[in-house]
């Protein structure tokens, strides 16, 4: 099922690898020119373009973008027992791994009287999207709230698609994990009219205004991410997501009924998702085609894995050994990325590129999709070579505070105006020098002397 890419006995560079490996990828540019009527529209006449788009796209047009607080806890109130159990205990962890990573103020002393200081401060207000697709991701929920809140943002506003199923509110599993994470804004809205909304804003269907936000973050479709790409003048943003991607690392101490599972379970996601297997061994190779053959037809969403994983983005790399194998899921640069070796923790200690790493057997992506603590919303088609998943980070600024006194900035002032004036910018030089008045003395001298 799964092509071949045969590498044994070749010597790749990192571009010639790059361009040799199979690589899913949201032809952005395609929808581009569709998605920017759209973003127009609701730019200029804010919900009721995003509610006549919602209409047209997703067969419903709810009384509302804002979805009422009686339905957010009426959507808490009847969830499933073991869905809400489950989510209690992921957004337990999340907020255990998210609380580690909140930076604390550094201040350093560069010269006597002269002090910086890095203060993080957090956005404040931000836009949450979690898709409604094909599938249905309270889990995305949890990803994206979890580390805004631990980073302090100010407020917070989820935007779902609206649900024909569900009286044109998002899906109550949905509604229910945000009802759970304490969300009081939810926006029924989605698509790229969505991500339009969230950054500029209008005024709902009974007049209360739907203030716009200065990040938006969340998964989606390619629209959304051509949305993306147009409101990012406006707005901050996560990063423009292509199709999801696994690569996984294995040599023949691997279970292949392991490896088929952990390629299916990316493959449901989407048609484009990429499934890669990068390994020494071509008895696994062909033994995890075997095991995906015998088990991808009992999955709910059979025909979706099938056309993922005969795509040209999915495919079993061979390799002459780990240490090869390591050089191409480096240029691969996976979103996720499992390490199932022999000696699984030192190989995934030299791996430099990725969104995450899963080491072992028992670790398996899907733990990171839900209950792990980790991140799921990661960077996708190679960009893990220079972007980091979604983390507290993401919703704080560095700024830097600079407070010298009189005798700092006298001692300094020297080095100012050189540099000042070896980039013909003099007045930067004077600006110093017109606190002091024997510099700006010797700075006149030096000018009649010219």
């Amino acid at each position: 099922m799964l092509s071949r890419i045969d590498l044994r006995g070749r010597t790749l560079g990192t571009a010639e690898l790059r361009r040799t490996l199979p690589r899913g990828a949201a032809d952005v540019d395609s929808v581009v020119d569709t998605v920017r009527p759209v973003v127009e529209a609701v730019r200029e006449h804010g919900a009721a373009a995003a509610l006549d788009y919602g209409e047209t796209f997703d067969g419903v047009r709810p009384a509302s973008v804002r979805v009422p607080a009686e339905v957010l806890t009426e959507a808490e109130k009847n969830l499933d027992p073991d869905v809400r159990e489950a989510l209690v205990e992921a957004i337990r962890r999340a907020r255990i791994v998210h609380s580690a990573q909140k930076r604390t103020d550094t201040v350093t002393e560069v010269a006597p009287g002269g002090f910086v200081t890095e203060k993080w401060v957090p956005v404040e207000r931000v836009g949450l999207y979690v898709p409604g697709g094909k599938a249905v991701y309270p889990s995305s929920v949890i990803m994206n709230v979890v580390p805004a809140q631990v980073a302090g943002v100010g407020s917070l506003v989820v935007a779902s698609p609206p649900q024909a199923d569900f009286g044109g509110w998002p899906h109550p599993t949905i509604l229910g994990a945000c009802a759970l994470l304490g969300v009081e804004e939810v926006w029924a809205v989605g698509g790229a009219q969505a991500v339009a909304l969230l950054a500029h804003g209008g005024e709902d269907t009974g007049g209360e205004e739907l203030e716009p936000v200065d990040i938006v973050t969340g998964p989606g479709n390619v629209y959304v991410t051509a949305a993306k790409r147009l409101c990012r003048s406006v707005v901050g943003i996560d990063s423009e997501a292509g199709p999801t991607e696994i690569a996984i690392l294995a040599d023949d101490s691997a279970d292949p009924v392991h490896l088929a599972y952990d390629l299916i379970s990316q493959a449901e996601h989407d048609p484009n998702a990429a499934s890669v297997l990068v390994t020494d061994s071509q008895e696994l190779a062909d033994a995890v085609d075997r095991e995906i053959e015998a088990r991808y037809t009992v999955t709910l969403n059979a025909d979706r894995v099938r056309e993922a994983l005969e795509g040209p983005q999915s495919g079993t790399v061979l390799v002459d050994d780990i240490p090869a194998g390591l050089r191409v899921v480096n240029a691969y640069a996976a979103e996720h990325l499992e390490v199932q070796t022999r000696d699984a923790a030192a190989d995934a200690a030299r791996v430099r590129n990725a969104g995450a790493i899963f080491v072992g057997a028992y670790a398996p992506v899907p733990l990171g999709d839900y209950a792990a603590g980790s991140n799921h919303v990661l960077p996708t088609s190679g960009t893990a070579r220079h972007s980091s998943g979604l983390s507290v980070q993401t919703f704080l600024r560095g700024i830097h505070v600079v407070d010298y006194d009189e005798a700092a900035l006298k001692e300094i002032a020297p080095t100012v105006v050189a540099l000042a004036d070896a980039e013909r910018l003099p007045a930067h030089g004077e600006a110093v020098r017109a606190r002091f008045e024997d510099l700006a003395a010797a700075g006149d001298d030096e000018g009649e002397q010219r």
